[in-house]
């Protein structure tokens, strides 16, 4: 196995190439380089001092993995604590296909493609934690208490009409559809992050199987599209969790 071979996957692609051919980093191992000589060091010195300007410059051209909420399932409640184990398994399993692909053009590729997936499992454990805290703010609404609390209120508005009453009746009947809209915002998120999983499952199948079996980095076309639909929906998803988890603060606060 060569030197290349140990690298980090997310560093074996041509920006890799790039920063260590960059003309700015040749530049200042010449200047490195020249200096020493000047100083009239021996030209071992001249060289490690050429190479530590050089290196320096490389580190700060270098790609970098993306770095992401720490993500802990066991924080979460059932479902969504196995929705992001899922994600996490299939997270592994493509790694560990691009690790056994050959290098070249096709891999460094699955490498992109990569970056979207650890993207797309981010977004997932970002769903599942708005989802589960949103699962814990219907709880704090009591949605059953309200529904007794509107039903007696309207019979009491009945025997007895007037303003207090019919104001009442007014804020328990918000309290409730709040309650109701939420409960619909939590299922919905459910059956659709069930479906992600479902889709992020047979994109890393695919990547699997191209990692073995494909000669040409454009029969990855269709799979990187995916990824990348993938990640947008979860996105998308997220950022309607977002909004109902702020309708939740003011129904959970016109509750207490």
């Amino acid at each position: 196995m060569g030197v290349v071979d140990k690298l980090p996957e997310q560093w074996k692609t041509q920006k890799t190439a790039d920063a260590l051919m960059a003309p700015s980093a040749i530049v200042l191992f010449g200047i490195g380089a020249a200096a020493t000589i000047v100083a009239g060091l021996p030209l071992l010195a001249v060289i490690g001092v050429g190479a530590l300007a050089w290196l320096a410059r490389v580190a700060t051209l270098m790609p970098r993995g993306k770095r992401g909420d720490r993500i802990d399932a066991m924080k979460l409640g059932d479902p969504w604590r196995g929705f992001v184990r899922e994600a996490l398994d299939a997270q592994r399993r493509y790694r560990k296909a691009v690790s056994s692909a050959n290098a070249g053009p096709l891999r460094d590729r699955l490498v992109e493609i990569g970056e979207r997936i650890d993207a797309g499992v981010q977004e997932c454990w970002r769903v599942a934690r708005r989802a589960d805290a949103l699962v814990d703010a219907i709880g704090n609404l009591d949605p059953a208490a309200a529904r007794r609390e509107l039903a007696a209120a309207k019979e009491a508005q009945k025997l007895n009409p007037g303003e207090n009453q019919e104001a009442t009746v007014k804020a328990l009947q918000a309290q409730a559809d709040s309650a109701d809209r939420l409960i619909k915002v939590a299922g919905d998120a459910q059956d659709k992050l069930r479906l992600l999983d479902a889709r992020l499952d047979e994109s890393v199948a695919r990547a699997v199987e191209l990692s073995i079996r494909a000669e040409d980095v454009g029969e990855l076309g269709g799979l990187g599209g995916d990824v990348e639909s993938l990640v947008s929906d979860l996105e998308t998803l997220r950022v309607s969790l977002d909004e109902a988890g702020g309708g939740t603060a003011r129904a959970a606060g016109a509750g207490t």
